[in-house]
């Protein structure tokens, strides 16, 4: 019994190592579309909107309740981290999903905690209730801009090989954007590249692009071309060095992440194979002691 549970603690350790050492989603690369290298097409910069159910309607519509519990402050805060998060959701339907988890774990958890409880499930329902689509919302930028983090880089590099071949950079941008595969940071300089044909300079959305997601990687990208743009320097140049210096910089948060493996991976030794090795070093030996006891034979002589 010992030896068989013993073994069952070894495969789900492996188990749980291959897990941890395995990414959990493939990563994406840019990739073209070949087909039709032509550039006198347009490009489509309007998303096409996917046709809501009625359920969805009728859940939005229910929502507007919740219109004079928002101030002009979380509103905003609201609406910035779901076009950050790339989400098709209006605050009042947060607040309707936070409501409507309130309600439900008001309702299971006095079941699960019992009724001298009450309490803390009220306590629990509240909290759990308003902060869980929180903590979703932080998790969904988190992944957007993990994606472009990881994406920029070799946008960049196309770019600068349209540039290179003799494009000028807004033609580099709307071939790059029309061949592209959709990704959270195509999808970016799609909204920046309709902001400038309809009369944006060009340095004020790059600015609005790098103050929207906050991240180093894409200031600098934005910083570098409004640079060049202002002292006259080569685009195809600077495209060159931003690229080069993003991959040294992707080349080092790598080695970052694999230096911090090893402490990733204590926990699971830990608790998860060294307790096995124990059973099954130790527990034969115990076992064995336990019913050929030396001492009760050298008590008995």
């Amino acid at each position: 019994m010992v030896l068989a549970v013993g073994l069952l603690l070894v495969f789900v350790a492996i188990g749980l190592l291959i897990t941890g050492l395995s990414p959990v989603f493939k990563e994406e690369r840019p990739t073209l579309n070949l087909e039709g290298l032509g550039l006198e097409g347009h490009v489509s910069i309007q998303k096409k909107e996917k046709p809501k159910s009625p359920t969805m309607v009728l859940l939005n519509s229910i929502a507007m309740i919740n219109r004079p519990l928002l101030s002009p402050a979380i509103r905003n805060r609201l609406m910035h981290d779901f076009d950050v998060a790339q989400k098709d959701i209006t605050p009042e339907f947060f607040f309707l999903i936070k409501e409507m988890m309130i309600v439900g774990l008001l309702i299971l958890l006095p079941r699960f905690l019992g009724t001298e409880s009450l309490a803390m499930a009220f306590f629990l329902a509240f909290g759990l209730g308003y902060f869980m689509p929180e903590f979703w919302l932080k998790g969904e930028i988190a992944k957007v801009k993990d994606k472009i983090v990881k994406l920029l880089p070799d946008t960049v590099d196309l770019l600068g090989l349209c540039v290179n071949a003799g494009l000028d950079f807004m033609m580099a941008l709307k071939w790059v954007i029309e061949k592209s595969s959709p990704s959270p940071i195509i999808d970016e300089l799609n909204n920046m590249l309709q902001e400038i044909s309809i009369g944006k300079p060009r340095r004020d959305a790059l600015r609005d692009l790098a103050a929207k997601y906050n991240l180093p990687d894409l200031a600098t990208f934005s910083r570098t071309l409004i640079q060049a743009d202002k002292m006259g320097t080569s685009v195809s140049d600077a495209l060159n060095i931003l690229s080069e210096d993003m991959r040294l910089a992707r080349y080092r948060r790598g080695e970052a992440m694999a230096l911090k493996a090893p402490l990733k991976l204590l926990a699971p030794l830990l608790f998860c194979i060294f307790p096995v090795v124990g059973i099954l070093v130790g527990g034969p030996i115990f076992l064995d002691f336990m019913y050929n006891n030396p001492l009760k034979n050298m008590a008995g002589t």
